[in-house]
């Protein structure tokens, strides 16, 4: 889980001088921001089930955690970014629940002009959200909130993370295609391109950043699909950075999913930073490679915990196996290491691979499928793909078990 830390304490005396002063906060959005703002609600509804909103004069700021505590999302708002922004006293938070402001946004944004939101005072216990239609109609929702939320803060200091890359959504997206769509972790392995070995580079064309389906070992359900993908960052990431020894982290798809789309809507790239396993996780929107986030009025992260353990030793295969098995066309049955580097630079000359190389294996336990011990090659099939193209849709062949 994450190690969060709580909003500090007042004391009684500062608390209520505090609520003795008027404290009110409203803001109105349109347009294109509004689209944005629905967004971002769509995003943390995805994450978690309270919205905890803490409104200063400097900003806006929407914080949810998962109910594992394994995700963290925050997204805030400069005040620019809304056509009215008033806030009374230093600061007013309260949090609510996404569902009853999913409810809210479910009316299409092409038929709102405007959406505002009044908080009357800190002891309001409901929020007032107007939507002011094209059509003349307007739609008025009293949500009930709590005015004394339990918010919790978590800093992460990007420079701690030594590796990371930046990629478009839309390529991202195409290379999670390539995985079951039922997946629920999945490892990204990255390591320096130029200490592979000449042996290892052969096998995987030399490509620095690995994407490998994570299957529970304890998991018992039947058959499942183990996806490995091979990546040369230099065609597929628009920045990409690692230093020494390979680390993996294993994390959810789940909430990296929510986070790609509303980065893709937001027409901005994503940027993913990463220590080791165990380590969270950060991902952040690039607005540029170099721009920080400070000419932009929104802003976003996403926390994630990682599995503990490592994949880089579990004794998952590093390179996929030979497709074919032959060699200069004799039939090659011998399965030691020499042999099988010899068949991949064979397959490596034959069929170049400049930017990803995908293999699967369908694999299920003996009892379930009825094979036996010498099921041999029959029980599994495996495929293993090159493509040249970088705009090229990629797509998963039939695996019979």
């Amino acid at each position: 889980s994450l190690s969060l830390s709580r909003q500090p304490s007042e004391g009684v005396g500062c608390i209520e001088r505090e609520r003795e002063r008027e404290r009110e906060m409203e803001v109105s959005v349109s347009g294109n921001a509004l689209k944005t703002f629905a967004r971002s609600i769509n995003c943390l509804a995805k994450i978690g089930n309270e919205l905890a909103i803490q409104a200063s004069p400097s900003q806006l700021a929407f914080y949810t955690l998962n109910s594992s505590r394994s995700a963290y999302q925050s997204i805030s708002f400069k005040p620019d970014f809304f056509d009215i922004y008033t806030v009374i006293g230093s600061q007013v938070q309260f949090s609510i629940l996404l569902k009853a402001v999913c409810a809210v946004l479910r009316t299409p944004n092409s038929s709102i002009d405007h959406l505002r939101v009044h908080l009357l005072d800190s002891d309001a216990a409901k929020v007032k959200w107007t939507l002011e239609c094209l059509s003349g109609m307007r739609k008025t929702y009293w949500i009930n909130c709590n005015v004394d939320p339990d918010i919790q803060h978590l800093s992460l200091d990007k420079g701690r993370f030594p590796s990371n890359f930046v990629v478009r959504p839309r390529d991202l997206n195409r290379l999670l295609s390539n995985f079951q769509s039922s997946l629920h972790e999945i490892t990204i392995i990255a390591t320096e391109p130029s200490s592979l070995p000449s042996d290892a580079a052969s096998e995987i064309g030399g490509k620095a950043v690995e994407l490998r389906s994570y299957i529970d070992p304890t998991n018992d359900s039947g058959s499942s699909l183990h996806t490995q993908l091979w990546i040369d960052p230099v065609e597929e990431f628009l920045q990409y950075a690692h230093t020494g020894n390979p680390v993996d982290v294993t994390f959810g798809v789940k909430e990296l999913k929510a986070f790609l789309s509303f980065c893709e809507a937001c027409e901005v790239d994503i940027h993913l930073l990463f220590e080791k396993a165990g380590e969270p996780i950060l991902m952040t929107p690039k607005f540029g490679l170099d721009d920080d986030g400070s000419t932009s009025n929104f802003d976003a992260k996403l926390v994630l915990a990682t599995m503990l353990t490592s994949q880089l030793h579990d004794g998952n295969p590093t390179a996929p196996p030979a497709s074919d098995g032959t060699s200069h066309g004799q039939p090659n049955h011998d399965t030691g290491p020499e042999a099988r580097l010899e068949r991949a630079r064979v397959h490596s000359s034959a069929h170049p691979s400049e930017h990803t190389k995908i293999w699967s294996d369908l694999s299920a336990s003996a009892a379930k499928t009825g094979s036996g011990a010498g099921g041999g090659s029959g029980s599994r099939q495996a495929q293993q793909e090159t493509n040249t193209d970088v705009n090229e849709q990629r797509e998963l062949g039939k695996f019979s078990a």
